[in-house]
C-alpha cells in the first residue's frame, strides 16, 4: 500500500482535484458533531441540497450469497467462525438464484443489486462463480455491488471487467477503536483494498456501524478516515449496530446509541462528503418513521430494502415505500 498517499494517523490523507476537500482535521470535525443539533441538520441539509434532489432516494437490496464461516473474529458479526449464533452455514448459491433474486428486487423498486460473501477474500472457482453472478445481474439494467473481502488490484480488475460498479468494504470505525472490534485484518488492510478498488476504476462503498462501544470521538475520527480519502466513496453506509446473540458486542450488552447522536453521524457525513450516497443501512428496522426522517433530512438519501441484510432483518419494502410515499421522497 502507497502510505504517502493514504494514512491512519488523522489530517491529510491524500489530495484530488475535485473541488472537495480531503484535508480535514479532527478538530474541525468534532467542532461539526459538537454544534447545536437543529444548527448541524440545517448546515446538512443547506449541503445536500446543493448537490443533491433532497426529494429522490436510492434504493439497493442485498443479498448473502455465500452464509457463515467467515474466518474473520469481528466482534459484531453473526457470520464470523468464531463465535457460536447457530447461523446455518451455507455454500454459495447458484448463479440463477441469485439472477432471480436480483430480478425480484428491480420489480420492488430496487436500482442496485449487492452481493456479500463471507470470505477473507475471493479465491479460485468460487471467484469466477461471482464474476457470473455479477454479469448475470448487469444484464439485468441494474446497478452491481459486491462485497468479498479484501482484494487485489488483479482481483478489483477482473470485477469490473465482469460488469460490477461498486465494492463495498466498510472500516467500521476509527483506527483507535477499530484493534478492539477486529483483530483478524487490519485497518491498513482495509485501506489498502480500498485503495486498490479505486485504482481500478471502481466506485467505493464504505462506511462503519455505530453503536460498537465507540466514543464520540471514534465517531470523529471514522468519518475522518473517509472524507480524507484521495477520493470520497461513492456511497457512505452508516450502521446502527444490531446485537446479535452469540457475538462478543451482545453479550457485553453495549449501551444502545442514543437516536439524536445516530442522527449527528448522519449529518456529519453529509457534510464531509457532499456528493456521496449516505445510506441508512443495517439497524433501521428497529427506527421508527420520525428516526428515520431526521436521518433524511440530515442528508441520507440511500437505503436498502428488503427484509435481511445478509443475517439481520431489515425493514420490509412494503413498510419503507409506505413511509416514501408520506414523506414525498421517490425512487431514483
Amino acid at each position: 500500500m502507497d502510505t504517502a498517499k493514504i494514512s491512519t494517523a488523522g489530517g491529510t490523507i491524500g489530495a484530488a482535484d475535485d473541488g472537495l476537500r480531503h484535508d480535514w482535521s479532527k478538530d474541525e470535525v468534532e467542532a461539526l458533531f459538537a454544534q447545536p443539533f437543529i444548527d448541524l441538520l440545517f448546515q446538512a441539509q443547506t449541503v445536500h441540497r446543493a448537490h443533491f434532489d433532497p426529494n429522490r432516494i436510492q434504493i439497493s437490496s442485498l443479498l448473502s450469497i455465500k452464509t457463515g464461516a467467515c474466518p474473520e473474529d469481528c466482534t459484531y458479526c453473526a457470520q464470523s467462525a468464531h463465535h457460536h449464533t447457530g447461523l446455518e452455514r451455507e455454500k454459495l448459491l447458484a448463479v440463477e438464484e441469485v439472477v432471480a433474486a436480483a430480478a425480484k428486487a428491480k420489480a420492488e423498486g430496487a436500482s442496485r443489486f449487492c452481493m456479500g460473501a463471507a470470505w477473507r477474500g475471493p479465491h479460485g472457482d468460487d471467484f469466477q462463480v461471482a464474476m457470473a453472478m455479477i454479469e448475470g445481474v448487469k444484464a439485468l439494467g441494474m446497478e452491481t455491488c459486491a462485497s468479498f473481502g479484501a482484494l487485489t488490484r488483479e482481483q478489483a480488475r477482473q470485477l469490473k471487467a465482469a460488469g460490477l460498479d461498486y465494492y463495498n468494504h466498510n472500516i467500521d470505525t476509527s483506527p483507535e477503536h477499530y484493534p478492539n472490534i477486529v483483530t483478524t485484518r487490519s485497518f491498513e488492510d482495509r485501506l489498502e483494498t480500498i485503495q486498490n478498488v479505486q485504482e481500478e476504476g471502481l466506485h467505493v462503498c464504505t462506511g462503519g456501524i455505530v453503536g460498537l462501544g465507540e466514543t464520540p470521538t471514534d465517531r470523529a475520527g471514522m468519518l475522518l478516515t473517509l472524507a480524507n480519502l484521495p477520493k470520497h466513496p461513492d456511497s457512505v453506509p452508516i450502521n446502527l449496530l444490531v446485537p446479535i446473540e452469540g457475538t462478543p458486542l451482545a453479550e457485553a450488552k453495549v449501551e444502545r446509541p442514543d437516536p439524536f447522536d445516530f442522527i449527528r453521524v448522519i449529518a456529519v457525513a453529509r457534510i464531509l462528503m457532499p456528493r456521496s450516497f449516505v445510506r441508512l443501512s443495517a439497524g433501521r428496522e428497529g427506527m421508527n418513521d420520525e428516526m428515520q426522517t431526521l436521518c433524511f433530512f440530515a442528508g441520507a438519501n440511500s437505503v436498502f430494502c428488503g427484509r435481511k441484510l445478509l443475517t439481520a432483518p431489515n425493514a420490509p419494502v412494503g413498510q419503507a415505500l409506505g413511509l416514501f410515499d408520506r414523506l414525498g421522497l421517490k425512487p431514483l
